[in-house]
């Protein structure tokens, strides 16, 4: 114990960064929270492995990333294949040089419908988005992860207040990120005593991304079978409306470089003693 709080102390410093050293896959990281994540962990001495579905915008931040002297590469797929998920743990092993230290579970939207009109599909796919891509992709990683070789190791699954406390038309939405707060857990219970991993959620309120701008401005993702899903909310409801931040102690949103931060401050030796925990980043609300 006396060695291990030395290690910590040592990194107190950080000649190199918080994560020098480091091997990380973010999903979803070629846009919003993913891509700034992706930036800061690079900033701060990782190798990061950027992981999305749309080739142009992964390859625009990896690019982005090595231009500014970070280290980066793109490795493009659908997280809903499962043959992409083994892609992609062994071209970030290649890339790591035999190694992965952090997996950022952020890939995900929303398609909402109150009960009685949500589809199987909807249901069917937020599910397997939020819940059973992020576990087969920790599970394929497993190998690098239940090793004794001393190297910090984290998995931070990206949660919502949604799984939290629930959310009117979000009934999917909603359990699955209340499922991946139980896979979290499970993680820090199952591999924390033996291997070191540590494994946290982070449910973040309102942040300013394509999913709580308006959907007038038309953003959508398109399904693996080709069906179009708009994103966002209609202005003047929830985080469109007037009064969107007054039970927000802060009074306003947060940016994805505010949600990014809170990211990397989990995956940072400062959390160093944190894990199996639901961090609330919401500013405040419902406190």
């Amino acid at each position: 114990m006396a060695e291990r709080a030395s290690q910590i102390a040592g990194h107190l410093n950080y000649p190199k960064g918080l994560l020098a050293g480091q091997v990380a896959i973010i999903t979803g990281s070629g846009q919003g929270i993913g891509a700034e994540a992706a930036r800061l962990f690079a900033n701060e001495g990782a190798r990061v492995v950027i992981s999305d579905i749309d080739a142009a915008k992964a390859k625009g931040v990896a690019e982005s990333i090595n231009k500014s002297g970070g280290n980066a590469i793109a490795v493009v797929g659908d997280m809903l294949d499962a043959e992409y998920l083994k892609t992609l743990v062994k071209k970030a092993v290649d890339f790591g040089n035999g190694k992965i230290n952090i997996i950022v579970n952020n890939a995900g939207y929303t398609w909402d419908g109150v009960i009685h009109k949500m589809t199987d599909k909807q249901w069917d796919n937020i599910i397997a988005l939020h819940n059973t891509a992020p576990f087969k992709l920790v599970r394929e990683a497993a190998p690098y992860f239940r090793v004794t070789d001393g190297e910090p190791r984290c998995i931070i699954n990206i949660s919502s207040t949604s799984g939290v406390h629930g959310n009117a038309g979000q009934a999917n939405y909603s359990l699955a990120k209340s499922g991946i707060n139980g896979l979290t857990k499970t993680i820090a219970k199952e591999w924390g005593p033996k291997f070191g991993v540590r494994a946290n959620s982070i449910a973040f309120g309102h942040i300013l991304t394509r999913l709580t701008a308006a959907k007038e401005d038309g953003a959508f993702v398109t399904t693996p079978d080709g069906e179009t899903i708009a994103l966002g909310i209609p202005k003047g409801q929830g985080s469109q409306s007037t009064d969107a931040n007054l039970d927000i102690p802060l009074r306003r949103a947060g940016t994805a470089t505010e949600a990014a931060s809170s990211i990397l401050m989990l995956a940072s030796p400062l959390s160093s003693y944190i894990t199996g925990q639901v961090i609330m980043v919401t500013g405040g609300r419902n406190i």
